[in-house]
């Protein structure tokens, strides 16, 4: 058992091996069951809470300033926060930031997510990457009564990740159009007024700022549900297709999107783009397998290699599944690698401009050194059309 100091723990964490950590309750109160990971990233932390791709996922953050600059309807990658619930070292202080509208506890609580402070996050990482990441119940009871034995069994009985598809419960009901570009001063998030290219991104969870960074390369952006069919996606007769970032386990999403994703590079030579979820969707469409990662890669300091120049970026990464490179058919190629595990981080067709990568090259906030991934897709439209 680890145990805090505190005179009245108000929150609780459990973890499916008995573990119980506790600490000071903020945000929503009662209780939610999920995976337990950890984010090494220093900011974004409403950006990471509101991503798509966290569903299912209490997140521990190792930065121990979260809060510190509040929170503003701006910088939501979805209209709610799509996370259980977060774990942080010290309690949220008061905001910052000229740009701060809300204190994030008061964010949490009107939006109905648990966050418990106060936590060893470096005892609580560690046994995250040692035991991979397990399955944890939250509780926040301002009273601090916490039925142990009922939250232990919570966490036991919480299905898991493996197996569950989650796209279909963070994708848009309806197909819109996007045109939004990237954050720039001082006019803020512009207009595409000149869009070359009609693209079709489905929608398995997509980050509002991977939408912005399409708009930013010239694309007029139409999103379509992750249920798509390719009929369609074809329907808008697009220049290129963009297979988005999303949560759950790949081979489950995979039931009804590989065979649009098949349909789609057999009827048509259109240029094709993933990214994380979007990049596992294309492999498993082109023949290669995923498995399950211990305890995944979650921050914006991830080191990957490009295997065709020689070089490596710093890129922002969630995921916890990963493309297996040994099973890649002959005429796929692996193009990224991560420098920390080795694990899969980019593919792409020899014959063809089709192409995924894992990390997040829009890295808003993070690093900037993908960027030009959605410009290759952008010149990739041009060639074909040219």
């Amino acid at each position: 058992m680890a145990q805090s100091a505190l005179p009245k723990p108000t929150a609780c964490l459990a973890l499916a091996d008995g573990s119980v950590f506790y600490g000071v309750g903020f945000g929503a109160t009662g209780q939610t069951t999920a995976e337990l990971c950890f984010n090494t990233a220093m900011t974004g932390y409403q950006e990471i809470m509101t991503d798509p791709s966290y569903a299912g996922q209490v997140i521990t953050f190792t930065f121990p300033h979260i809060g510190n600059v509040g929170v503003n309807p701006d910088d939501d990658e979805t209209a709610d926060p799509v996370a259980s619930g977060m774990v942080v070292k010290w309690d949220p202080t008061a905001p910052s930031n000229w740009r701060a509208t809300e204190h994030l506890q008061e964010w949490l609580a009107r939006r109905g997510r648990i966050a418990i402070g106060g936590v060893d996050t470096r005892r609580l990482t560690r046994a995250i990457r040692q035991q991979g990441a397990p399955h944890v119940a939250l509780a926040h009871d301002p009273e601090g009564r916490f039925d142990l034995e009922a939250l232990v069994a919570a966490a036991r009985g919480f299905a898991g990740l493996e197996g569950m598809d989650l796209a279909k419960e963070v994708t848009c009901a309806q197909s819109y159009r996007w045109d939004e570009m990237r954050w720039a001063w001082p006019e803020g998030y512009a207009p595409q007024t000149a869009a070359k290219h009609k693209v079709v991104a489905i929608d398995y969870g997509a980050k509002r700022n991977i939408l912005r960074c399409l708009a930013s390369a010239g694309c007029d952006v139409t999103v379509l549900p992750a249920t798509a069919s390719s009929e369609e996606v074809l329907a808008h007769q697009p220049d290129g297709l963009f297979l988005s970032n999303g949560p759950g386990d790949p081979a489950a999403t995979g039931s009804y999107a590989v065979p649009m994703i098949r349909d789609v590079l057999d009827k048509t030579d259109i240029p094709v783009f993933g990214i994380c979820l979007g990049h596992q969707m294309l492999a498993l469409a082109l023949g290669a397998k995923t498995v399950k990662m211990n305890h995944g890669h979650h921050g914006a300091n991830h080191p990957v290699k490009d295997m065709e120049t020689g070089k490596v970026e710093i890129t922002s990464m969630n995921h916890g599944f990963a493309v297996d490179a040994q099973t890649l058919p002959e005429g796929i190629v692996e193009t990224h690698r991560s420098l920390f595990d080795g694990s899969n981080c980019g593919i792409r067709m020899t014959e063809r401009p089709v192409y995924s990568v894992q990390h997040h090259p829009e890295a808003s906030p993070g690093p900037q050194d993908s960027f030009y991934l959605f410009e290759r897709f952008a010149e990739a439209m041009s060639t074909r059309k040219s």
